[in-house]
């Protein structure tokens, strides 16, 4: 499927968008995009235009308080960047990239945040069916 759409949050502020862009291409039921998102556009016809709420549960999921971790300050690199909501990217246990957010930061630690910018949230997309593929 190719479809355009636009992600906006309760405040109604846009988070992301295909204008200006190619048309989003995804194989429906393959997991590619959110669980809502799939659900949203089964049944629809190319031509077709909805707008449609997904709940976080079928979007990036709730909040995980695990995703949370504090390090101690004087352990972070002088060069990195510590401004809050600055996305980094860590390495995991087996070397995998893991990206997160910079949530807090006082004199003593960094609280960094491993969670999807979007957990917890309900989003709202208005969708349109370009072209089934």
């Amino acid at each position: 499927m190719r479809i355009h759409y636009t992600g906006t949050l309760a405040d109604g502020s846009t988070f992301d968008s295909s204008e200006g862009r190619d048309p989003l291409e995804f194989k429906l039921g393959a997991g590619q995009v959110i669980p809502g998102f799939d659900k949203a556009v089964t049944g629809m016809d190319v031509g077709d235009s909805q707008t449609v709420e997904i709940p976080s549960d079928d979007a990036y999921g709730p909040v995980n308080p695990d995703g949370r971790q504090s390090f101690p300050r004087d352990k972070v690199p002088e060069n990195i960047p510590l401004d809050i909501g600055t996305r980094l990217q860590l390495s995991g246990p087996q070397g995998q990239p893991i990206m997160v957010t910079v949530a807090e930061v006082t004199d003593e630690e960094v609280i960094l945040d491993a969670n999807h910018p979007l957990a917890g949230k309900d989003l709202t997309f208005k969708i349109e069916l370009v072209e089934i593929v």
